[in-house]
């Protein structure tokens, strides 16, 4: 079975102790590739890093993150932009707004999402996007900016069925499901009942929303599999039909290639 983590913070340091370990117990778990999406200007480095360190599994991302944004904005765009034009990223991400933490900086969120899918329609690259609290305000900006011209993947999408039929118009976006589709009662997975496959990508969000059984403890990549589960129950088809399909789709969105075997 093979499977790709689209969203995974294992540079974090949450996974100082045992990344190696992490890794490797993603391996096994049929992990071909994990996506690591970048959050300010001081994450840049231990991404490339690690990407370079695993650059047949680890792929990076660079952006800024929503929450990231704040008086030191401007400067803190600029670097991030000059590190996008330094070596090979796969997204910009994971960038949005988010209105959960702090409203008062919806003007400035607002002013860096743009410019940052901006960037990704230049660079030819899709978008992670981070949409807390924020669904109506990001789809504003995506239609200001040109939704025609965009592709990438709505992060974490716990949407209700209204939510997904805005997306559904636009034909170059996934969505990311990750361990709270696994959750009682999350009305993701009754959404999901009107989302094709095609359109799924697969995601940990790691170290955050471990999926159940593991809810409450710290994520990795291998838990992906009990999201892998819950959609395969969800879909009526076999878990490594579910693997597949979100396989590809990950590998067409961020055109990634990826060697036969490690």
């Amino acid at each position: 079975m093979n499977i790709i983590d689209t969203h995974t913070h294992i540079y974090s340091k949450e996974f100082d102790a045992d990344r190696t370990e992490v890794i490797q117990r993603a391996k096994e778990a049929g992990v071909r590739a994990v996506l690591l999406p970048n959050e300010d200007s001081g994450s840049i480095e231990i991404i490339d890093r690690l990407s370079c360190d695993y650059p047949d599994f680890a792929f990076p991302m660079i952006g800024l993150h929503p929450t990231s944004v704040d008086d030191g904005y401007i400067s803190e765009i600029g670097k991030i932009e000059a590190s996008l034009l330094k070596r090979r990223y796969y997204a910009i991400g994971e960038i949005g707004i988010d209105l959960y933490w702090d409203k008062s900086r919806l003007k400035e969120q607002k002013t860096v999402f743009e410019e940052q899918l901006r960037w990704s329609i230049d660079m030819q690259l899709p978008v992670v996007i981070h949409s807390r609290d924020s669904f109506d305000e990001v789809l504003d900006s995506i239609y200001n900016v040109g939704a025609e011209r965009l592709k990438g993947v709505f992060h974490c999408f716990g949407g209700t069925p209204d939510e997904w039929t805005k997306i559904a118009k636009l034909s170059n976006f996934a969505v990311g499901i990750g361990g709270v589709v696994t959750y009682k009662n999350n009305v993701a997975i009754e959404t999901l009942g009107q989302i094709p496959l095609e359109r799924v990508v697969l995601e940990t969000d790691a170290p955050y929303l471990s999926p159940v059984p593991y809810r409450g403890k710290r994520n990795e990549p291998k838990y992906i599999v009990e999201v892998a589960k819950k959609l395969a129950e969800k879909y009526e088809i076999p878990i490594k039909d579910v693997a597949n399909q979100t396989f590809q789709n990950a590998l067409k969105l961020f055109d990634v290639s990826l060697k036969m075997q490690y």
